[in-house]
Parts: structure tokens; C-alpha cells; sequence
């Protein structure tokens, strides 16, 4: 019967997969005219074309008229298709109802560990999402979506099965701490950034001479050196003047200034030196009568 679960499947969560959804909700699928004629011997294939075409998500509307999202997820119960074949749906990124059937069911079959390994990774899908209900339509987002179900316990009025802690997963089953997208930009601007400093300009900075500092021991010992030089340079000027002005003796008294103002004259007028001074005849006679 196009109504019964196919021979061969397995029950899931301990019983039979179509009992995921309530028996009201399932009893309007039944009776609604999307399931008898579009959903009517649909195989894992041929369901595709079916996905592609949704223009919205949700559980009922209206009167309780379930959606065509609902009533496909229903036949997917039904079929029990192959974990290969949901993950293909799940990579068909351009079609986003046919990822959204697919996460959806995958969330309702699936076991916890597998939830979350498989559906965090689509939160990074931000593309909008047309949810109907009973009060007409609404945007919604994909990653909105994705948290429902990681988070609530109803989504699209279907009760979902119970999911383990993550938290309890990290513990027991090894589960891998959930990295949000805040820490992933945060990483990447770090690693922007090592490899800004790493860059060869930078090295070309290190390289670049220092300048040096002024308590330096070889500026210490050229600015002594420098001092030792020009004290130097003013001893010798000063010693030049020095010797060029007049000399005055030590001596004390009138005998004294005598002696300094004959040698003041002496050493100004250069034809008295001694070396160059001529006696007259007259003045030797001069001095032998005062003798």
C-alpha cells in the first residue's frame, strides 16, 4: 500500500520511522491531495525533483492542510533512503529546500552524535527560507533553521526525538568542542597579522641600524677625548698670549718696579737690546770722568 512503510526497513528510535510524526498530522498527509497524487511512487531519485520544487517550509496551515515540505519528509520515513544519498543532498548547495528536507529528516533518524557533526557545519548557510503556518508566511533563515533543530524540541509542528547533550557527547563519544565563526575570524586575523609582522619588509626593519645611545662607551670616550682636545688647544692660545704679553718679576718694593719697567722697555724697543747697543767714544770719556 502507497500508505504502509516498505519491507526491509529498519525502525528507528525503537519503532516505525512513520510514527516520527503524530498520527493526526500524519492522518492529513494521507487524505491531502499533494500525497495522492505528487508523492504517489516516489523512489530516492525521482523525490529530488519533488524537493527542488518547494517554495517554502513548515508542518500545516490553514484548516491543519499539511505543506508539501511535511508530506515529502513523510515519503523520505517511508523510503529509508542510504546516509550516502542524504549527504548528496545535503551538498546540492544551490538547491536550499532540497538541504533543508534532507537536515530536516536527518535530525528526526539520525543519532545524536551524528546530529551535530552533520548539521553544525550548515550554519554557515545565511540564505532566506519561506516558512508557512497557520497565519500565512514568514522569512525565516537557513541557519535559524538549523539551530531549531539543534536546540528546540519542536520545529515545523513535528515533535522531535530527544537529543543528547552536547556537552555529554564531548565527554562520552569524543565529540569535538564546537568552534563558533567569532573564534574562526578571530583565528584568521591572527594569523593575518603573524604573517603581516613575518613579512620581508619587516625583516628589512629589524635589520635597519639602530640608533645608538648617547651613554655609549665609544661617544663617552670620544667626547673625553674631544674635551682633553680642546682644553688643550685653549691651553696652548692661552699660553701663546701669555708669552707675547709683558712679564712682570716677582719682586716687591720700589727696586721692583724699576726692574719691571726697564724690562717693559727693553723688551718693546728692540734697538736697545743688549746684543745690538753701540758706545760712543764721547760717552766712554763721559764715563770714565764720572768713575
Amino acid at each position: 500500500m502507497a500508505n504502509s512503510t516498505l519491507r526491509g526497513t529498519k525502525s528507528i528510535h525503537g519503532g516505525n520511522p512513520q510514527y516520527l510524526i503524530e498520527k493526526v498530522i500524519r492522518a492529513r498527509i494521507y487524505d491531502s491531495l499533494y500525497w495522492k497524487e505528487q508523492c504517489f511512487a516516489l523512489t530516492a531519485e525521482s523525490i529530488i525533483d519533488k524537493a527542488i520544487a518547494l517554495k517554502s517550509i513548515g508542518g500545516v496551515t490553514d484548516r491543519n492542510t499539511p505543506t508539501p515540505f511535511i508530506s515529502l519528509t513523510l515519503k523520505l520515513l517511508q523510503l529509508q533512503p542510504e546516509k550516502e544519498i542524504l549527504i548528496e543532498y545535503l551538498l546540492a548547495e544551490e538547491f536550499k529546500y532540497l538541504r533543508a528536507l534532507s537536515a530536516f529528516y536527518i535530525r528526526l533518524t539520525f543519532r545524536s552524535l551524528e546530529v551535530y557533526e552533520i548539521l553544525e557545519p550548515l550554519m554557515k548557510d545565511y540564505r532566506k527560507l519561506r516558512l508557512a503556518h497557520s497565519g500565512g508566511y514568514t522569512l525565516t533563515y537557513f541557519d535559524e533553521f538549523i539551530d531549531e533543530l539543534l536546540t528546540q524540541e519542536r520545529v515545523c509542528d513535528i515533535i522531535l526525538p530527544r537529543l543528547t547533550g552536547r556537552s555529554v557527547l564531548e565527554e562520552t563519544e569524543g565529540l569535538e568542542p564546537r568552534k563558533s565563526l567569532l573564534e574562526e575570524e578571530e583565528e584568521e586575523n591572527q594569523r593575518e597579522i603573524y604573517s603581516n609582522n613575518s613579512s620581508p619588509r619587516s625583516r628589512y626593519k629589524s635589520r635597519s641600524p639602530s640608533k645608538t645611545p648617547i651613554s655609549s662607551p665609544d661617544l663617552r670616550n670620544g667626547s673625553s677625548r674631544g674635551r682633553s682636545k680642546s682644553i688643550s688647544s685653549i691651553g696652548s692660545n692661552q699660553s701663546r698670549y701669555i708669552s707675547r704679553s709683558p712679564s712682570r718679576s716677582i719682586g716687591s718694593g720700589s727696586d721692583g718696579e724699576e726692574g719691571d719697567t726697564r724690562q717693559r722697555y727693553i723688551s718693546r724697543s728692540p734697538s736697545l737690546s743688549p746684543d745690538r747697543m753701540v758706545i760712543d767714544d764721547d760717552d766712554d770719556e763721559k764715563l770714565d770722568g764720572d768713575v
